[in-house]
Formats: structure tokens, sequence, C-alpha cells
């Protein structure tokens, strides 16, 4: 039997405590994220995750695109640990073991399928094409979460999650953006950070 071709590579990211682990295919599909900060979410939506909450050092694992950002302890150096994740990641890949479960895929189809508004969808497409890729770039993710009486509210996952710059993006950086493209704006929070 073939092997399943894999490569893995690091980045890193604003946040000191994340690391992306960049693979070669994609993982999820487009526009999908799935964040799980603790080891018992993790074992209710993603193996992958449940398996990499096992390392000690490990407090989150976000899930998106073609990368897996792992947030690791205060204690815990990179260069300790960065060889032994990305063996696991692509002896994980290599097993061709699921990402997900299948309840949590389902959860994340049915999610993709609501009636937006079209002040909705105009904020929904701004953040996919000019927000999404930089915040991805740095190893996090950005994703709607509600719009109503002028505030945008948005979920900030992975390597974003804590971030020092975190506020700075979301105030300098998104809430300008949207405000200046789509007139119903007023601000941009951050909902459960």
């Amino acid at each position: 039997m073939l092997t399943k071709y894999v490569t893995v590579y690091t980045e890193a990211n604003p946040n000191p405590n994340s690391m992306k682990f960049v693979l070669n295919f994609t993982l999820v599909p487009e526009g999908a994220t799935f964040d799980f900060p603790d080891a018992e979410s993790a074992a209710q939506g993603s193996p992958l995750a449940a398996e990499l909450f096992a390392f000690n050092h490990v407090r989150r694992v976000f899930i998106t695109a073609n990368f897996v950002t792992v947030t690791k302890d205060e204690a815990t150096e990179w260069p300790d640990v960065i060889p032994s994740l990305r063996s696991f990641v692509k002896a994980y890949f290599e097993a061709e073991k699921p990402v997900l479960t299948q309840q949590r895929m389902d959860a994340a189809d049915a999610a993709l399928n609501v009636n937006d508004s079209e002040v909705v969808r105009k904020i929904k497409s701004l953040l996919d094409e000019y927000v999404r890729p930089a915040v991805e770039s740095d190893g996090g993710a950005i994703n709607f979460y509600s719009f109503h009486e002028g505030t945008v509210k948005v979920h900030l996952q992975g390597s974003c999650s804590g971030c020092p710059s975190s506020t700075l993006t979301l105030k300098a950086g998104i809430e300008n953006l949207l405000k200046r493209m789509v007139p119903e704006v007023k601000e941009v929070v951050a909902e459960g950070v």
C-alpha cells in the first residue's frame, strides 16, 4: 500500500505561543474553521485535535484551510517541541486519519446554509476577501458571528485568541474597513475572546 505524500512546514505568527503547521493539501472545506480551546471540545469534534492535546504543552488547536495552528503553554519553547509535533502531524495524515468527527462536519455544513440579509452578505464578503487571508497567514481565523444595530460581532480563533495585537487589528484594521465599505456598520467587536 502506498503512503499518502504529506509535507508539513511551520510558520511563526504574531502570537509567540502559536505555530502554524502547514500541509500540502486542504484539510477542511473552504471557509470552514474549527477551534478547539481544550481537550474536552477536541474529544467531541476532532480526532486530530484530541491526539494533539495528548502533548502536555498543547493548550489550543485550530484547524482551517491547509493548516493546523497549535498554541502551547508559556513554559515550553518552540525549538524543543516543533520536531515532535511536525512528525506527529505528518504521520497522522500519512495514516489518512480523520480531521473531524462526522457530527462536527455535518454541523459545519448546516451553518453555511443560512439566509443572510444583503448587509450581512456584504460584511461576510469583505471579511472573506480582505480580512481572512491576512488573518490566516498569521495562523488564525475570523468568523462572522452576528450583525445587530450597527454592531458586527466576530469570533477570533487560532493564534488570534489571546494575541496581544488582535485588539489593534480588530479596531484599526477590520472595523475601519467595514465602516468604510458598509455604512450600516458602526463598530466591530470580538465575541468570546
